[in-house]
């Protein structure tokens, strides 16, 4: 697994263009990280179609042990950055290429089987019980 820097995403859009391109194409993706900073930064969720989520969480304060010296150490609250994948990630993840994954707009949206059911025979719609977790049976 390699690690792949601003710098090789340069490399890679400019291909092999004029020296000049690079350092436009540079400023941009500086410019463009900047500006999802300041976003982020001011607590703004960012949303990108298929390729995914930024969201700011607030985690809280809490009491955590030094597993050295099992002291307790009281943890300030803070903000981090949550990302969650979109379907075209998510898809190219797993192996399957961009387009595919079938019908039912953004996601499955959390149900069961997703949206890839077949169609039912001859056209019948057949109701079925579904169970959610932690629902009594």
């Amino acid at each position: 697994m390699a690690t792949i820097t601003k710098r090789d995403l340069v490399e890679r859009i400019c291909g092999d263009g004029p020296a000049g391109r690079r350092v436009e194409v540079k400023k941009v993706l500086q410019q463009f990280l900047d500006l999802v900073i300041d976003e982020l930064g001011k607590g703004n969720r960012l949303e990108f179609r298929d390729f995914g989520v930024f969201e700011v969480k607030e985690r809280a304060a809490r009491t955590a042990q030094n597993p050295k010296t099992l002291q307790r150490v009281l943890v300030p609250a803070k903000r981090t950055v949550k990302f969650k994948a979109g379907r075209e990630m998510r898809i190219r993840m797993e192996g399957g290429e961009a387009g595919e994954g079938g019908e039912g707009g953004e996601g499955g949206g959390g149900r069961v089987g997703g949206g890839n059911r077949p169609d039912p025979p001859n056209g019948v719609l057949v109701e079925t019980k579904t169970r959610r977790a932690g629902a009594a049976v």
